[in-house]
């Protein structure tokens, strides 16, 4: 016969078909969901906006600042270089064609396709986010991109076809701007996460090779 409850009293928890066993879920904010062991946690749909909000934010942030520190670039600098650090560290404009840090100049067309698959990819990527080191590598890496791509379809020769204000000069290697910075620390970030075994939705690959079978199942019981 079905259990009954004394009248006023309520189930704390209830149950839920994670697709890798039943886990209890607690409806009390702040509790814990119990997670099988190796299964892939889902990340709540609270702290996924909240990373999505900083990865948006930071891009946001990246983006306004790299756009006008290069309007000052324009009305301040010329192509006569001015040292700040000696020569380790100088203020030069210069309009380039190439991609981030002066290279593969002459390839216009091609990065600006390539800048604009990179925005589509993080933008997808955003939708499992639930790692807070790869929502701000994600975010650097989005407003460094948004960034370039801008003066790409904005500035002359065309659209497409524009040059970068670059105007930060490192020795005699190569001139940059705030929008490389964010790409190459964006970069590093993501090279020590990957080494690190951090996904993008937060578990580890020592997680997922502990118990390839119970993420499998997660995997498809999310979607």
């Amino acid at each position: 016969m079905p259990s009954t409850l004394p009248d006023g009293d309520l189930p704390d928890e209830s149950t839920a078909d994670t697709g890798v066993g039943v886990a209890p879920v607690t409806d009390v904010p702040g509790a814990e969901r119990v997670v099988e062991p190796g299964a892939e946690p889902v990340a709540a749909p609270e702290r996924r906006r909240r990373l999505v909000a900083l990865l948006l934010g930071l891009a946001v942030a990246v983006l306004v600042v790299d756009q006008l520190t290069k309007a000052w670039a324009l009305n301040a600098l010329d192509a006569e270089r001015r040292d700040v650090l000696g020569s380790l560290l100088g203020l030069q404009l210069v309009f380039n064609k190439g991609a981030a840090l002066s290279i593969a100049e002459g390839m216009t067309w091609v990065l600006t396709l390539v800048a604009v698959a990179v925005v589509v990819v993080i933008v997808r990527v955003a939708r499992r986010i639930g790692s807070t080191a790869w929502a701000v590598a994600l975010g650097l890496l989005l407003g460094g991109a948004v960034g370039n791509l801008v003066d790409r379809l904005a500035r002359e020769p065309g659209f497409a076809r524009g040059h970068v204000i670059d105007f930060i000069a490192y020795l005699d290697w190569f001139v940059g701007n705030v929008a490389d910075i964010a790409i190459v620390v964006a970069a590093g970030l993501v090279v020590l996460l990957v080494a690190r075994g951090v996904r993008v939705d937060g578990t580890r690959e020592s997680d997922h090779d502990a118990h390839p079978g119970a993420a499998e199942d997660a995997e498809r019981a999310r979607g």
